[in-house]
């Protein structure tokens, strides 16, 4: 009898915790518009790419995704164009790079928006970096996607003239 009561009390402490979440087993006492918005401000949060962020790999090095280990600038984390060591977690069969390799990256791509000196904001829809030596060059020979003109003021030139489309 102990048990369940004391589970019955983590129950409610858990659904005090989860009161703001979107999910109907605890959506009961909410309006709906309340719950409406706070589901369109779950969805817009964008972060800083972070220690165990995962990343898609836009080069042909043969590394489909990794996983962010450090970023090498800055407290918070990377954002466009800053440097990461990263760890492979996919890659393709016959690639330069094997899956458990630990390489750095350029990010080319973040969700987190990055304003302009012109006042506009540039962001994307993914996370998405080009992996590159220690000496900065990329290892693959080709960029898929759009790279932004951030990178020319971060001296990653290579990057820039091996994109498809800059935006």
């Amino acid at each position: 009898m102990a048990a369940s009561n004391s589970s019955s009390k983590l129950f409610r402490v858990g659904r005090s915790l989860l009161g703001g979440l979107s999910n109907n087993a605890f959506a009961g006492s909410r309006p709906s518009s309340e719950l409406a918005r706070l589901d369109f401000l779950s969805q817009q949060t964008r972060t800083f790419i972070q220690m165990r962020t995962n990343l898609k790999v836009v080069d042909n090095s043969g590394a489909k995704r990794v996983m962010c280990i450090q970023a090498l600038k800055g407290d918070k984390g990377a954002r466009l164009g800053d440097t990461i060591v990263a760890s492979v977690k996919e890659a393709h069969m016959g690639g330069k790079v094997k899956k458990g390799d630990v390489c750095y990256a350029v990010v080319v791509r973040a969700a987190m928006q990055k304003g302009r000196c012109d006042g506009s904001e540039v962001k994307f829809d993914d996370n998405a970096v080009v992996l590159i030596n220690k000496q900065g060059e990329p290892i693959g020979t080709r960029v898929f996607g759009p790279v932004p003109h951030e990178l020319r003021r971060k001296k990653h030139l290579k990057i820039l003239s091996l994109a498809e489309h800059i935006a």
